[in-house]
């Protein structure tokens, strides 16, 4: 009981630090940038626990940070291109410090030290181009999509769990995640489905207009195939997850969130989700 209590609390205060945070760019901003820097650091930490892996903690969280820092510049219209100039010199000098270290493995390092970059630090970069979108009047930040992808996330958790747990009998992915079945999966998709309708009546009548949120320009059948996207990039970002910690036999990443584990354990979901919602966004105006 008392580890459901402290469990409940920070999964609360969690949920608040992020809605609250995403009322004001500057706040999103410094918010996913220390979460940008805390996963990484965590993720690099685990990864120099393996054999012959030795992983420059320091400056790969530095560039992590630095990375989400500049896209969010560059989205937002207040630097130019050339502010990802230093970003591309510390991956240059990742790289090149193999031939000074001696360290064994140096190709494991290399490996790592840029998985930190493309698992961690590029996905949460990604929550700034759903953020700042294109208009007549040039550039605004919206914080409605990228909200969304979070609260789809939640839910689809919630509803995964809820429904797996009363009915769930076929496994969806044992080999690396035994408790996840194919009906929670499915009944997640169908509470997900349901919010996204409700969030396109919000987008459409610009419900949250008085906290900055925009009209998104989605029609309802493209909130919905979010929705979708959201639920089935987001469950293979929890299983990566799962595999990435049964490939080192830890249980959870870290212990940061009590009763919730580790940053990654957190924002396992959002690192595929993140992406998927972006490749999916610009597909529409593609096509």
């Amino acid at each position: 009981m008392n580890n459901f209590i402290v469990r409940t609390i920070t999964g609360v205060l969690f949920v608040a630090a992020v809605v609250i945070c995403f009322l004001r760019p500057m706040a999103m901003t410094l918010f996913f940038a220390l979460v940008t820097g805390m996963t990484i650091w965590e993720f690099t930490g685990l990864v120099n626990q393996r054999e012959r892996v030795t992983v420059n903690r320091f400056i790969c969280t530095a560039a992590g940070v630095f990375f989400f820092i500049a896209v969010a510049g560059f989205c937002g219209e207040i630097t130019p291109s050339s502010v990802f100039i230093p970003y591309l010199l510390t991956i240059v000098y990742l790289f090149c410090a193999g031939l000074f270290t001696r360290n064994i493995d140096p190709i494991n390092d290399w490996a790592y030290s840029m998985m930190s970059q493309m698992y961690i630090a590029l996905p949460f970069a990604c929550i700034n181009i759903l953020a700042y979108r294109g208009s007549f009047d040039g550039v605004v930040y919206n914080f409605l999509l990228p909200l969304s992808i979070f609260v789809f996330l939640w839910l689809n958790d919630t509803g995964a769990y809820c429904t797996g747990s009363l009915i769930g009998k076929h496994k969806l992915f044992p080999r690396v995640s035994p408790g996840k079945s194919w009906e929670g999966s499915i009944g997640g998709a169908v509470v997900v489905m349901l919010v996204a309708l409700a969030i396109s009546w919000v987008d459409s009548n610009r419900i949250l207009a008085d906290f900055g949120a925009t009209e998104t320009g989605l029609s309802q059948l493209e909130w919905l195939g979010l929705g979708l996207v959201v639920v089935v990039f987001g469950t293979l970002g929890d299983l990566v997850e799962s595999l990435f910690k049964r490939t080192l036999g830890i249980k959870d990443s870290g212990n940061i969130l009590p009763g919730h584990g580790g940053m990654l354990d957190r924002f396992d979901s959002s690192l595929m989700a993140f992406p998927a919602s972006v490749v999916y966004l610009y597909s529409l105006t593609a096509f």
